[in-house]
């Protein structure tokens, strides 16, 4: 910021001098009178979304100073002997009567552009209690804080940390503007890794938990947490934009066969009713020609997870509906996380084809190592499956250091709280849910676990690129740019999201910022 917190009517000496006829330069003003406002800043020319979450000073824009968070700098001084000499050469009654004279000047444009701005909200059919709160100007306070609280954490610098986690605490709304709610859960795994701060010398983290598949594993014995979770699938885009994607691949992958399998690492996360497989079952019974017969005399699906009583209703589920489509359907369980499933745990037949299907799941064996990637990796290419399908949210979420990760998870969770503002209304209770019974979860987990507790280890498409070619397996481009869009119509997705191809794969962003990728891959 090249200014940093300098009023804007003290920015440009030349406009002052027209106004009130004193020859002020920025250094003799300093930081007199009237706040400043702030506007977004574009910090990566890449990911233009980030504009909307970090942010800088406007430079043009005369506003009366407004309420600031805690903290913030309230110096209302100003140095009478600075750098230029003419300040000096006024007197002390002059110059407050020149400064009385701009402020009545400025106070009453900035009546009449509010009284404009409130006209046009009302003609836009907004209901205001009062003044809304200029969110920018909390926006770039609470950035401050929490990049400030990470840094103190990750010193384990304890009372530093405790400050201004109450600072924070105090800001941070559940119910404020889309980036106070998305600072509350940062929050939250924060004062989550302070508490699990020891002394320097001694490793950071929690008392390690049994081995997951993933964060729904973690979460699954509250029913709040999958009362979230269904609202997620319903209402963001994201998981049934992938189930969407990998379908399509999955049905041009059993083209003309008969005899097909899927393996379903995960279980879709274990969603109710199966989703991804109605679908496939749908789109399987459809006949070919006049035939009259459907693509498939039997379909297989195995699940693989832990979740073992929600898998046996959703087989049983699945299991009737294909019955009523005409589809032999049988439904196998396997009982393992991926570290320990070995291929002998997989019933492959030589007649069937065979498909893996991974909806958010293998970056849950991302570790420092990387060994237990390679091993379930290895694995499936031992499997010589005829496609694997990828879908992984398309972030930088496990780089070396803390503080990367930090900036990278709020840049990503920012555009999605972002998106949730775009599609519902301020105080819907559905979108509270959401966001603290869910995304929250994920950030905790960022932000303040390590070593097998962190399973939110979301990685770039790029990296799954050279991760994939390291094992073995070689991309299968997706041509279904088409069929995206048209899906993204169909299902009155909300305007702001996009789909895009990088290099045969499919990723759905928000505003430019990218969400989650497709992907397909070949032994």
């Amino acid at each position: 910021m090249s200014h940093g917190f300098l009023p804007n009517e003290f920015q440009n000496s030349d406009k002052i001098d027209e106004r009130i006829g004193l020859d002020l330069t920025l250094s003799a003003m300093g930081m007199a009178f009237c706040s400043h406002r702030l506007m977004p800043l574009i910090v990566d020319n890449d990911d233009n979304n980030w504009s909307r979450r970090f942010f800088e000073e406007e430079t043009r824009d005369n506003k009366r100073p407004k309420r600031t968070i805690n903290g913030g700098n309230s110096d209302g001084g100003m140095s009478r002997n600075g750098s230029n000499g003419s300040l000096s050469s006024l007197s002390s009654l002059q110059f407050r009567d020149h400064i009385l004279t701009y402020s009545k000047r400025y106070l009453a444009a900035e009546a009449v552009e509010e009284a404009a701005a409130a006209a046009a909200a009302m003609a836009a059919g907004y209901e205001e209690n009062g003044v809304e709160e200029d969110e920018t100007a909390y926006g770039m306070r609470l950035v401050q804080l929490l990049i400030a609280c990470a840094e103190a954490v990750a010193c384990r610098d304890k009372s530093h940390a405790s400050t201004l986690l109450s600072e924070l605490r105090a800001n941070a709304l559940v119910f404020g503007s889309s980036f106070q709610r998305v600072a509350s859960c940062f929050v939250q795994g924060l004062a989550d890794r302070l508490a699990s701060v020891q002394p320097p010398g001694t490793a950071v983290g929690r008392v390690q938990l049994p081995p997951v598949m993933n964060i729904m594993d973690i979460i699954s014995d509250s029913d709040k947490k999958q009362e979230a979770f269904r609202l997620v699938y319903e209402i963001c885009p994201h998981i049934k934009f992938g189930h969407f994607i990998a379908n399509l691949a999955i049905l041009e992958a059993f083209e003309g066969e008969s005899l097909v399998h899927v393996v379903d690492l995960g279980m879709t996360l274990g969603l109710p009713q199966g989703h991804q497989w109605r679908h496939l079952i749908q789109s399987l019974a459809v006949t070919r020609g006049g035939a009259g017969k459907p693509h498939c005399t039997r379909l297989r699906i195995t699940a693989v997870g832990l979740c073992i009583d929600r898998f046996e209703v959703i087989g049983k589920d699945l299991k009737t509906y294909a019955k009523s489509m005409g589809i032999n359907l049988e439904f196998n369980i396997v009982e393992s996380n991926l570290e320990n499933l070995k291929p002998e745990n997989i019933k492959v037949s030589d007649d069937e084809v065979l498909v893996v299907n991974s909806i958010l799941q293998l970056h849950c064996v991302v570790k420092e190592s990387r060994g237990a990637l390679n091993s379930v990796l290895q694995m499936i290419h031992e499997l010589s499956p005829k496609l694997l399908v990828l879908v992984e949210q398309d972030s930088s979420h496990n780089g070396p250091f803390f503080l990367g990760r930090f900036m990278e998870a709020l840049h990503y969770y920012s555009a999605i709280f972002d998106s949730l503002d775009a599609m519902l209304p301020k105080y819907d209770t559905r979108r509270a849910k959401m966001e603290q019974f869910y995304f929250a979860e994920e950030i905790k987990n960022i932000v303040s676990c390590e070593g097998a507790d962190r399973v939110e280890r979301h990685e770039r498409v790029d990296q799954w690129r050279r991760r994939m070619s390291r094992a073995g397996f070689q991309a299968t481009p997706l041509r279904l740019m088409s069929q995206a869009k048209q899906w993204l119509g169909n299902n009155k997705v909300c305007e702001g999201y996009t789909v895009v191809e990088d290099k045969g794969c499919l990723v759905l962003g928000w505003n430019a910022k990218p969400i989650v990728a497709v992907s397909c891959w070949k032994c």
